[in-house]
Order: structure tokens, then C-alpha cells, then sequence
């Protein structure tokens, strides 16, 4: 099985091609990129191009389209998952939803993994992952809550994400280990979103849909 797989959930646009014969081809940013302003409308599908042509496969090659589905950016994620579907409508693809915490947390070298996005407004989405799997559910609080949450749960977490670093302080007295600032675990990597959707089941382009957890940051008035 041969996936195209990509992320916009944070400021960087991520890309990955993971062809049937295991080998991965992927356009992704350094962490450095996550500190500048996001621009997916014009990142995101030279990525995806680039991607394909390092593979050397063709559209006709791909049996289905992974997306990050976030949280994370508003506008990154809406870009993100309407390229999905409509590529995957245009190809004759199923689309295979991704968390964009879980490819956050599968690039993570820990026991205890802990997955921070920043949402902005002074909050934080977040997901930590053990051995086992998910131990909690993508949730969108304060950093101060969330350094309450470890310490009551008495865990030594390896967190990474935009979200740590931006919070490293607080979240290191509370006994979060945070990944060095210029580490490439803080970039939700296609790399990731494509191995995750490789165990999960294909669905009509139509039903991809973003995971806000929240609502958004404009309303009307």
C-alpha cells in the first residue's frame, strides 16, 4: 500500500510519501520553522509534490490520502483537510484521519510521551501516550493545568510540540522533560501520520473532518 500523508496543524507543513515497499520519502521543516508565520496555501502542495517526485510515484500509484486532522491551527487544519478531500475525491482515494497529537507523539523517544500543540489564547492541546498507547485523550487547557495533571498522575513525561517549548519553564517545574528547543520531535512529521494511517481504515473523502476541540477564536457577531 502506497500513502500520501500530510500535516498543517502547526506553522509548518509537513509532507510524506510512504510507498508499499516501506520506503519514505518526506518534505518536513526543521523546528525552526514552527516560530515563523504559517503559509500551508503556499507550502503545502509544492510539499506534496516534492514528495511524490523523491518517491518516484505517480497519483495513479497511491492507494489512499492520511491527514492530520489536528488539533491545532484553525486555518492550517481547514487547508489541510480540504486538500485532502479534494484530492482524494479527484483520485478516487479514501482518506484515513490522523491525530495530529499521535504523529506528534510517535516522533517522541520516550516511555511517556506528551504531545503539546500550542493553541494559543494561553492554552494548550495536548495528548500523552505510554507504552500501551493513548493515556489521554486530546484535550485543549491551560499550561498550568496541564503541569497539575502530571504531577498528580506522579509522571516524568519527555513532552515535545510548539506548545512545550513556548511553556518550557512552567512545564519543567512540574517534572515535564522537554525536548532540546532546535529538536526535530517538536514537528508533527508526515512521517508519522503516514505509519499511523497505515493500521486504520479507509473513509469516503467526504467524511474527513478537522478535530478543533474547540471553538474558534472568530465568531459572529
Amino acid at each position: 500500500m502506497t500513502l500520501l500523508g500530510f500535516d498543517t496543524s502547526t506553522a509548518a507543513s509537513t509532507a510524506c510519501v510512504l510507498r508499499a515497499d516501506g520506503e519514505a520519502f518526506e518534505v518536513a521543516p526543521g523546528a525552526d520553522r514552527l516560530a515563523g508565520p504559517p503559509a500551508h496555501a503556499a507550502e503545502l502542495m509544492p510539499a506534496i509534490a516534492g514528495a511524490m517526485r523523491r518517491a518516484g510515484v505517480s497519483w495513479d500509484d497511491l492507494d489512499g490520502i492520511a491527514a492530520g486532522v489536528g488539533p491545532g491551527s484553525f486555518t492550517g487544519l481547514r487547508i489541510g483537510v480540504a486538500t485532502a478531500r479534494a484530492l482524494a475525491a479527484a483520485r478516487g482515494l479514501r482518506v484515513r484521519p490522523i491525530s495530529s497529537l499521535a504523529a506528534l507523539a510517535a516522533g517522541i523517544d520516550g516511555e511517556h510521551r506528551l504531545a503539546l500543540i500550542d493553541a494559543k489564547r494561553g492554552e494548550l492541546f495536548a495528548a500523552l501516550h505510554g507504552p500501551e498507547g493513548e493515556l489521554w485523550a486530546p484535550f485543549a487547557a491551560p499550561p498550568a493545568a496541564i503541569a497539575e495533571r502530571v504531577r498528580d498522575a506522579g509522571l516524568s513525561p519527555l513532552a515535545a510540540g510548539d506548545g512545550s517549548v513556548r511553556f518550557r519553564e512552567l512545564l519543567e517545574q512540574a517534572g515535564v522533560r522537554v525536548a532540546p528547543n532546535g529538536s526535530d520531535a517538536h514537528v508533527v512529521r508526515a512521517l508519522h501520520v503516514c505509519r499511523l494511517a497505515a493500521g486504520v481504515e479507509g473513509e469516503p473523502a467526504e467524511a474527513l473532518l478537522p478535530q478543533y476541540l474547540r471553538a474558534p477564536d472568530a465568531a459572529p457577531q
